[in-house]
Order: structure tokens, then C-alpha cells, then sequence
């Protein structure tokens, strides 16, 4: 299911008569060059509309349901991902995703919070609330990551630690 914000529905509307151009052009009828016209204006369009959001409007899109998240940048940009689990004291956190991979074949470290897409993946990843079990594995991997001299990718997209008893009871608040 997609899901547009109100100023990108001009842009999807032009982007759904492209593609209906598209699906009706034919051997007998090419509607090649009216599909070059609404791509250019759809290039405009759009620059048009991202180049003057107001602050509602970015603030909405930060948001945006069908942003990307850490492992979506992790599968589009990086290469050989190995996730690292837990904190070798309580448990592992979700929320929290961490390992190491590849980036252009250099080694690196990624560490980036992961929120989930519905509403079974937002419960398992805690809404990407991190306990203190995940501070400690991002911890963990930033310590073995210095050890080896390797950059480290962050992705912050947080509301914040879980603010649980359970939480402050695992040390939430000195987590390291």
C-alpha cells in the first residue's frame, strides 16, 4: 500500500499517466515523444515541490511512513552485511541494528536504530525505542570497530529510549 502526503499527490497523478502512456503504447501507436514531454514536466514538478516545502511540510515528510530505514540503506548501499545480536549481558535488542559490511570494498562498521514497517515488525523492533541492551551492542560494535580501525556508519531515527521499568531496572540510564 503507498501512501502520498498532499503536496506529492500532483507528482504521483503525473507519474500514473506516464505509466498508463506507457502500458497503451504499442508497435502500431508510439506515444514516445508525449512520454519525454510529462517526464521533463515531471522532473520540474517535483523539483518544484521539494525545493519549497514549508516546515509542516519537511517535517511530514521526515516522517513519511515509506521513508527508508537502516537496513534499507544497508541493502541498497552496502555489500557482505553481518549483523552482530545481543549484548553479551542480557539480551538482543531490535531496535538497535548493528554489524559490519562492506562500503565501496572497505570494511566498516553500521550501526543505525530500525523502527519496522508494520505493525507486527514496529512491535518486535519496540517502535525503535532502544533498551539498554541495545546501547550496549552499538557500544560493542563501536569498540571492536576502533579496534580494527574501521569507520562507522550511524542511522539515527529515534523517539527515544523505552522509558520502561524493566528498562531503568537493566540500566537504562548508565547503559554502556
Amino acid at each position: 500500500m503507498n501512501f502520498y502526503l498532499d503536496f506529492e499527490k500532483p507528482l504521483v497523478e503525473l507519474k500514473q499517466k506516464i505509466k498508463e502512456l506507457r502500458d497503451f503504447s504499442t508497435d502500431r501507436v508510439d506515444f514516445n515523444s508525449e512520454i519525454q514531454k510529462l517526464e521533463k514536466k515531471s522532473e520540474k514538478l517535483r523539483d518544484d515541490i521539494f525545493s519549497n516545502l514549508s516546515r509542516w511540510q519537511r517535517t511530514q515528510l521526515a516522517r513519511h511512513v515509506n521513508r527508508p530505514f537502516t537496513l534499507d540503506f544497508v541493502n541498497n548501499i552496502f555489500t557482505e552485511w553481518f549483523e552482530v545480536h545481543g549484548d553479551r549481558n542480557f539480551r538482543d535488542d531490535p531496535a538497535i541494528v548493528c554489524g559490519f559490511a562492506r562500503f565501496d570494498g572497505e570494511p566498516c562498521a553500521i550501526i543505525g536504530h530500525q523502527k519496522g514497517r508494520d505493525t507486527k515488525e514496529k512491535v518486535y523492533r519496540n517502535f525503535g525505542m532502544p533498551n539498554p541492551e541495545g546501547y550496549r551492542k552499538a557500544l560493542r560494535v563501536m569498540q571492536m570497530a576502533e579496534q580494527f580501525g574501521m569507520p562507522i556508519f550511524t542511522f539515527v531515527d529515534t523517539p527515544g529510549a523505552f522509558p520502561g521499568i524493566g528498562a531503568e531496572e537493566r540500566g537504562q540510564a548508565e547503559a554502556r
